[in-house]
């Protein structure tokens, strides 16, 4: 038991400092000189889900519907996303990414890569797929307890 508390301190400590070295990524670095993360996360969001409405994509980000539509509104008026009609019912509005807003996050993606292999650039590939795995693990309970799909 103590080694597992022992285990959590670290982990607690090293997601505190994740937290700041993403921080620090964005600023000192052009990873996000076209879309900001929040864009950014939204367009890759919608690429993984395909067009959807305000509900489904706020829940998929762990947000609220109004700050979702916010977000949405915004990449509307830079015309990186596009809203139209539910063809299964028309009162509903999907948001689709335009080819643009696709172009950008597709940049931005690999920007993103390339910084996250430059700084792995020692690690051997097992231990960049172990990692991964382990992100992908963590990530994947933090959604199964808050966010809703």
């Amino acid at each position: 038991m103590e080694q597992t508390s022992e285990a959590l301190d670290v982990l607690e400590r090293a997601t505190a400092v994740l937290v700041r070295n993403f921080e620090l990524l964005r600023r000192r670095t052009d990873v996000y000189a076209e879309l900001d993360q929040a864009e950014y996360l939204l367009l890759r969001t919608l690429d993984g889900l395909g067009s959807a409405d305000i509900g489904t994509l706020a829940g998929a980000l762990g947000l609220d519907p109004s700050t979702a539509g916010r977000q949405v509104s915004a990449l509307l008026g830079k015309d990186l996303v596009e809203r139209s009609h539910a063809s299964d019912d028309r009162r509903r509005c999907v948001i689709t990414p335009t080819e643009r807003g696709r172009e950008l996050m597709h940049l931005t993606r690999a920007r993103r890569r390339s910084s996250v292999g430059d700084l792995l650039d020692d690690w051997t590939p097992d231990e960049v797929r172990a990692f991964a795995g382990f992100l992908d693990r963590y990530n994947a309970a933090v959604a199964r307890k808050y966010l809703r799909a």
